[in-house]
């Protein structure tokens, strides 16, 4: 099957025209009328990951592997490391982030990882109703998201509303209508603005929050009747 075949397959799963102005979802590295074989789906690129790939293989992100300009290719850094490799052994990249995270990605993390019910979506942020304990919500999110311990700004002892976008949210802080705000890449400056507005936070994580990714994604592709396997993704942080 070529590229532009599983492209528009993705294109009507999660149409790339939901993307953020500021993303880079679509087409990274490839060539549409390349025949593809054999998928890969991880949430990042790295060095251990291209290695390990077959050649003329089709590797499908979440996170672009670029997002700004490229005014210079030196293959001594990032990205354009990695780019050298993935061109030298023909393995393509398609890259599925702002565009899934609206159509899938948040609305799969509140139903299947923590069990509840969609109330209302708005855009990159998904609304569900709880009438629980802050502290026993807290621990039920820790344990969902397999949390070595839970980062949180705690305004009030229960919670009934609860607003979630997986990834990095603190941007939306703002306009969330909710008691309290699940995200990932919670900043010190983030938890003050919550403490002055009531807003309880729990940070669940960048990577925790999206690695389910790959998963989502490979119960669609199996209609392509195509080859594709998870990579074993890892979180760059480690906790000590």
């Amino acid at each position: 099957m070529k590229i532009s075949e599983i492209y528009a397959f993705l294109d009507a799963l999660s149409p790339f025209a939901l993307q953020e102005s500021w993303d880079n979802s679509g087409l990274q590295i490839g060539d549409f009328n390349q025949e593809i074989e054999k998928i890969v789906l991880s949430i990042d690129v790295d060095e251990m990951l291209i290695d390990s790939m077959e050649e003329n293989s089709l590797l499908i992100t979440h996170h672009p592997l670029i997002f700004g300009g490229l005014k210079q290719l030196d293959f001594s850094k990032y990205p354009a490391n990695l780019i050298r490799k993935m061109v030298q052994k023909n393995i393509s990249n398609i890259s599925m982030h702002t565009n899934f995270d609206q159509t899938h990605l948040n609305e799969y993390v509140v139903t299947e990882i923590l069990g509840y019910e969609i109330a209302q979506k708005d855009g990159f942020v998904a609304y569900f109703d709880i009438d629980e304990d802050f502290d026993i919500f807290a621990s039920k999110v820790a344990s969902a998201f397999s949390l070595p311990h839970v980062k949180c700004v705690k305004n009030s002892g229960s919670v009934k509303r609860v607003a979630l976008t997986t990834g990095s949210g603190g941007s939306l802080i703002k306009s969330i209508k909710a008691e309290c705000f699940l995200t990932g890449d919670i900043k010190y400056h983030d938890a003050m603005e919550a403490k002055s507005i009531n807003l309880s936070l729990i940070d669940i994580g960048h990577f925790e929050s999206e690695h389910f990714f790959a998963e989502i994604l490979l119960k669609h592709l199996k209609n392509l009747g195509l080859e594709a396997i998870i990579s074993s993704s890892k979180n760059p942080f480690t906790y000590i």
